[in-house]
């Protein structure tokens, strides 16, 4: 039984509400997934950068410096959304997956093995650090520096 004009013009407002509520979501049900998405992105990244590459050969060889910038900011902002679109299309990699990517190398966690007891990091820290760190707790409740 085919939907009223009523019940299309409904459905089509609270397919929009939902779209504009939550996007991510909205494409997983229309089937874009978010991977797909960031492949597509990161493609076009890598077109805009040859573009720049070439934008910046071509102000280097012609002499005129502003051009060779321009495909250098170019080339700078397509290499951090292609970064961006790679990391997104990665999705949540856990700590086995960035040690054995092939490279070698993972991510470091401002130096941290990413061992952690059970103690919160706040309150249960000893020694040197423990100690700035309850001076600081302490001068920032009494509300001055």
């Amino acid at each position: 039984m085919p939907l009223s004009e009523e019940e299309l013009r409904l459905l089509e407002q609270m397919e929009r509400a939902l779209s504009e509520e939550d996007p991510k979501f909205a494409s997983t049900l229309r089937g874009t997934t978010i991977r797909q998405a960031a492949r597509r992105r990161a493609i076009l990244a890598g077109a805009v950068f040859a573009v720049g590459v070439a934008v910046m050969m071509g102000g280097a060889v012609s002499g005129y410096w502003p051009v060779g910038v321009a495909g250098f900011v170019v080339m700078l902002g397509s290499a951090t959304v292609l970064l961006t679109a790679l990391k997104g299309q990665r999705g949540g990699a856990t700590d086995a997956q960035i040690a054995a990517h092939p490279s070698g190398f993972g991510i470091v966690d401002g130096g941290r093995s990413g061992r952690r007891s059970g103690r919160s990091s706040s309150r249960g820290s000893s020694g040197f650090m423990g100690t700035l760190q309850a001076r600081w707790r302490r001068r920032r409740d009494r509300g001055g520096f």
